[in-house]
């Protein structure tokens, strides 16, 4: 069994030097606001051309690119949900689009992985729920897996301290 080690860290993940940073991305792939804006100007105009062609991503579910002019490799462009109340399964497609990230990085033989704080910008996820989610669904990839670092890249204190105090709150034998 492999087991990834997992990190909390404040940051840019657009300086993140690893095989993949996962993008919190909208339908379309095109570029926005927030972390999703700050990856498509660093990569630089090719992440956009590249993002045209792959025709959008649904909702819950994730497409690769190279990086372009990143440090990283590869960006994983991941759809999260819009909050809208929490019964419109906005929990489930959150996991999805986390196990797709997940999926496609071992599928490109990635051995490290950032993750920004999906959702909770301006799609309105609850921050305690969306990284108690991202956290799960690590854990639960991690058995099937040969990534070897996993980081969230918090770019917000209050996220920061969030994902550390779940963190903590797990068994500490289950991260190294």
């Amino acid at each position: 069994m492999w087991i990834m080690k997992i990190e909390v860290i404040t940051g840019d993940i657009t300086e993140m030097a690893v095989d993949v940073i996962v993008n919190a991305a909208n339908t379309s792939l095109l570029g926005g606001g927030g972390v999703d804006g700050s990856i498509h100007q660093a990569a630089g105009p090719e992440l956009l051309k590249a993002c045209q062609e792959l025709n959008g991503c649904q909702t819950g579910k994730a497409k690769i690119t190279p990086g372009f002019n990143l440090k990283a490799r590869f960006v994983i462009h991941a759809v999260g949900p819009v909050w809208r109340g929490g019964n419109s399964g906005e929990s489930e497609l959150l996991k999805s689009a986390y196990r797709y990230s997940l999926q496609l990085a071992v599928d490109h033989s990635a051995k490290t992985i950032a993750f920004p704080n999906i959702g909770t910008g301006i799609y309105r996820f609850p921050r305690e729920e969306a990284a108690l989610i991202a956290i799960q669904a690590a854990q639960n990839f991690e058995h099937n897996t040969k990534l070897k670092r996993l980081v969230f890249v918090c770019f917000e204190e209050d996220n920061f301290r969030i994902y550390n105090k779940i963190l903590g709150s797990v068994r500490a034998d289950h991260f190294l």
